[in-house]
């Protein structure tokens, strides 16, 4: 008899609250300092015109990032958005190279040709930051068949924003995660806001991801994106019903970032009572006043902070220290042989003027 791994394996309802083990807990506030100061940084090198291109900042959204990469597997996949510094920092790849690359260096994850936008760390199961809205959901199911494939028992995570809810290629992955029953885990980062415009402003449902997520026969799980410990237990749940066959999930963290949709966005926009009172919901403020009231010591949890700092102004120095791209680095990762001369003949069928 055939056994329904979808029935045996029930998905999560709602949100999953509770106290998490202290070390857990304290590994999520040292993955949030640091992701915070990391991306402080980064704001300050960018108003020195150190950061080559744009960059967009998730100061406010640490807790998805951190709760959710704390659930994984070292050997699960990530598929991120173009705000993707904290899942990086999250994940735990190196924070010199990745300001190295925020930097335009050589010495930075893809030698300066990603910048903030463009990230990858294929050796942490980062499969890419993605510019193009909705773009990674697709390619997360093919990420997900793979190891369902292979019998690896590797899960993928694919962040999203609210405004990719709207977006075909949304759809069409619940569709087919569903109809496939793949170990993937859907998570959208609902900050209110796609780029300029309220997301309630333009979305027929109040949960843009999460009312939607019923039609493809997934529960709409709603959670406080700013609550770290929800966001992990959560995580943790659809990522282990994932793993043992009872297929796709999809969590809304409600959260807010706290700065415009890009450094050169001053948020005018936001009503200010609006700023203040998620400010007031700061996932680094109030998870160190939960800790301190559990009974960490603010001198241990000051001491992550100060290692945090440490590691930064490091990885800041090293990443300064990197030298520019050479020119040929442009003509590398675009066709198999390294260089495009190979479409041009008559040179190419003697190999003149390849790139090595």
């Amino acid at each position: 008899m055939s056994v329904d791994v979808r029935t045996a394996h029930p998905p999560i309802t709602g949100p999953v609250t509770g106290e998490v083990p202290e070390d857990t807990a304290l590994t999520l506030y040292r993955i949030m300092s640091t992701a915070r100061k990391f991306e402080k940084r980064a704001y300050d090198l960018f108003l020195q015109n150190l950061v080559k291109g744009t960059t967009h900042l998730g100061i406010g959204q640490e807790a998805v990032a951190a709760g959710v990469a704390t659930a994984m597997r070292p050997d699960d996949y990530s598929f991120i958005t173009y705000r993707g510094h904290n899942h990086l920092v999250a994940r735990g790849t190196p924070l010199a190279p990745l300001m190295a690359e925020l930097l335009g260096r050589d010495n930075g994850l893809m030698h300066g040709k990603g910048g903030s936008m463009h990230l990858i760390d294929a050796e942490r199961g980062i499969l890419g930051s993605y510019a193009i809205i909705g773009a990674q959901l697709v390619i997360a199911n093919g990420a997900a068949w793979s190891a369902q494939y292979r019998g690896t028992g590797q899960v993928t995570v694919c962040f999203f924003g609210d405004g990719a809810t709207n977006i075909g290629a949304f759809h069409e992955a619940l569709n087919f995660a569903v109809i496939w029953n793949l170990p993937v885990v859907f998570v959208c980062e609902n900050n209110l806001y796609m780029e300029y415009t309220r997301i309630d402003s333009v979305t027929a449902v109040d949960n843009p991801a999460a009312d939607r997520a019923p039609a493809y026969g997934l529960a709409p799980v709603v959670i406080d994106g700013n609550d770290v410990d929800e966001v992990h237990l959560t995580a943790r749940a659809a990522i282990e019903r994932a793993r043992a066959g009872g297929g796709p999930s999809l969590i809304e963290a409600v959260t807010y970032r706290h700065g415009g949709h890009s450094r050169a966005d001053p948020a005018k926009y936001r009503d200010p009572g609006e700023v203040r009172a998620w400010m007031e919901k700061d996932p680094l403020v109030t998870y160190r006043a939960r800790l301190t009231a559990r009974g960490v010591a603010p001198d241990l949890l000051d001491a992550v902070d100060a290692e945090a700092q440490s590691r930064v102004d490091a990885a800041t120095e090293e990443a300064k220290a990197g030298a520019w791209p050479e020119l040929s680095r442009l003509y590398t990762n675009v066709w198999s042989d390294g260089g495009h001369a190979w479409r041009t003949a008559p040179a190419a069928e003697h190999g003149e003027g390849l790139v090595p």
